[in-house]
């Protein structure tokens, strides 16, 4: 779209930030059907067909608790070309799509979904991706692997034992290796 539109959706999800922290459980569900028209009139000035649309829709959705009407957005999204628009959303959108399932007791699907993600352009995402996956994984039973993947997405943060936690990461998919 253009900067002033990304300007007002970035200040409208500030404004649920300050909302979050604030609202009590009784006027939580009020203030999110509130805080998703807001979303969904910004997404009104959109043309036909934009990715971005269903992309802050679902979002909006997520971030108040309905990730059953959150995952179809994310996938309209995606289908629209939301990573051709933006890679960074696009990515977003994985990660949230990923989650989503993860909550619907899809998460064979987010495990899918992010795999290739572990091989793609590094960005600041990059131990977010790590983060759902793990989660992903550990939903299936499989907490070794998601472990794995949480410690090496920490390892390059510790002020010490880098080196160490990255091998111990490894271990725990590889233990044959070590």
């Amino acid at each position: 779209m253009n900067q002033d539109w990304e300007d007002r959706v970035t200040a409208a999800w500030a404004t649920f930030d300050e909302f979050a922290e604030t609202a009590s459980d009784s006027s939580f569900d009020a203030g999110a059907a509130d805080f998703r028209a807001v979303i969904d009139a910004l997404v009104a000035e959109l043309p036909d067909g934009s990715p971005l649309g269903p992309f802050e829709q679902a979002c909006a959705w997520d971030s108040t608790g309905h990730s059953d009407k959150a995952a179809p957005l994310y996938r309209e999204a995606l289908a629209r070309g939301l990573s051709d628009v933006s890679g960074y959303k696009g990515r977003r959108a994985k990660i949230q799509l990923s989650s989503s399932l993860r909550n619907i007791g899809q998460a064979e699907e987010g495990v899918k979904l992010l795999t290739p993600e572990l091989d793609g352009p590094s960005d600041e995402l990059d131990d977010a991706v790590r983060g759902c996956l793990a989660l992903c994984l550990s939903s299936l039973g499989r907490d070794r692997e998601g472990l794995s993947l949480v410690l090496g997405a920490l390892a390059p943060h510790l002020p010490r034992y880098q080196r160490s936690m990255a091998n111990y990461a490894r271990a725990l998919v590889e233990p044959d290796r070590h």
